[in-house]
Order: structure tokens, then sequence, then C-alpha cells
């Protein structure tokens, strides 16, 4: 099967509506699906709830969707490098459930495996706690969390085969698989292209069977988002 499509509006045709929950990996601006975070902007769709480790900066990555007023709600680790962000959150215009990272990873990890809620200690005596059954096990507390499920989830990989099967690059990788099976639809943007059968089974990082469209960006801008450079000695 043959999951490729010619554009990154096409990859989100009669899937996106408004008040939808996303899944979009990345981690700062590294393995963020560009293009199509672009393509959902164009789309004017508004009231998304976006499941993501941060909103990438103010004028990239979901840093742009943020500007056009179409995220109500975001649920991720990391607030900073975003002063958008900030000023909606300071103003009340944007509501954040603040997770972290590790919880955030497992609760899609765990969504998407069908697993309704886990105990952990991460947050046991913490505002994070509030509100949430907790247990002793062993002498230890942990406290119950809900996993993450999306409408949509929009990935980031390395390259793929026309079946969906993925592989991701280096740290590139950090949440997509996650928000790949956490999500009902899922659409990935890569910068290869193969035939089925030409990526070896154990160098596959992400089976076929979460993909549900492709769409190829072959020079993504892949930003930095703070350049640091050794000074002259």
């Amino acid at each position: 099967m043959n999951k490729l499509v010619v554009s990154a509006a096409q990859a989100l045709e009669g899937i996106v509506a408004d008040n939808q929950t996303l899944a979009v990996g990345g981690f700062g601006l590294c393995g963020i699906p560009e293009a199509l975070i672009d393509a959902l902007k164009e789309t004017g769709v508004t009231g998304l709830t976006c499941i993501s480790n941060n909103a990438g900066v103010d004028d990239f990555g979901l840093g742009k969707l943020l500007q056009s007023k179409q995220i109500k709600k975001m649920i991720s680790s990391y607030v900073g490098e975003n002063k958008e962000f900030e000023r909606q959150y300071l103003n009340g215009e944007l509501e954040v459930e603040l997770t972290p990272q590790g919880t955030l990873a497992e609760k899609l990890r765990s969504g998407g495996a069908g697993i309704p809620a886990f105990y952990t200690q991460t947050g046991v005596g913490t505002l994070i706690a509030e509100g949430k059954e907790s247990r002793f096990f062993d002498g230890k507390e942990y406290i119950l969390e809900n996993t993450l499920t999306a409408d949509v989830a929009l990935v980031k990989a390395y390259k793929a085969d026309k079946a969906g099967n993925l592989v991701f690059r280096k740290t590139a990788r950090n949440f997509n698989p996650e928000c790949a099976v956490a999500g009902k639809f899922t659409v990935v943007e890569v910068e290869q292209l193969v035939e089925i059968g030409e990526i070896d089974p154990d160098d596959i990082h992400l089976p076929g069977i979460y993909v549900n469209r492709i769409v190829i960006n072959a020079t993504p801008e892949k930003r930095i988002e703070q350049m640091t450079l050794k000074g002259e000695a």
C-alpha cells in the first residue's frame, strides 16, 4: 500500500478540524514536522489542544500556531524560548497542562498501547500531584496519571518506505514514535522515501501499521534553537 501524498496540504485534507487534539513530535526545534505545521496553519482550524514537548519558538514550529491563535491548550513539558506562549498564558488566553518529560512520553506510549492510566513517583509531593489519586507500593508513594491519545498525530522521520515503515535520525527521534502510536490518524513528514523492502527490518524504528499518510519534505529548514560558538582563545 502506497501511503504517499503529494503535499503537506493534501496530507491534512479531510482529517483536521476545529477543537481537535493533536500530538506533535519534536524536542525544541529538533525533529519537528515543519511542513505539516505550516500546512496546519493554512487550514485555519482553531481551538486546538496540542500535545508536544514544547511550543517551538515565536516564529517557527508550533509558535506559528500560537501567533495565529489556533491553539487553545498546550499539554507540554517545557514552556521557555517562546515569548508569545508566555504572554498568552499570563493573560489567560492559553491553557497549559505542564507535564514532566518522562511522564509525557509514557502518557503517549501507554495511550497508544491502550493503557488508560499508570502509577509513577514523578511529581509526588508537588503541584503535579494535586487532585490525583495516590497509592503506596513497597512503602513508596505513587500518583496515578491518565494516558493520552490524539485525534491526529504529526510526526517527523528521516526515512520511510511506501508502506510507512519509519527510520528516525539520532536525537530527532525524541517524542516522534510516541506521538505516532498515540494518534488515531498519523501523518509523517520524511526527508527520504524508498521502495518497500529497501529498509532492513532490523533498521525499522516504527512499523508502518501506525502510519496513515506520508509526505516528503526533502529540504527542511532545521533551525538551531540556540547557537553557541566557542570564543576565540
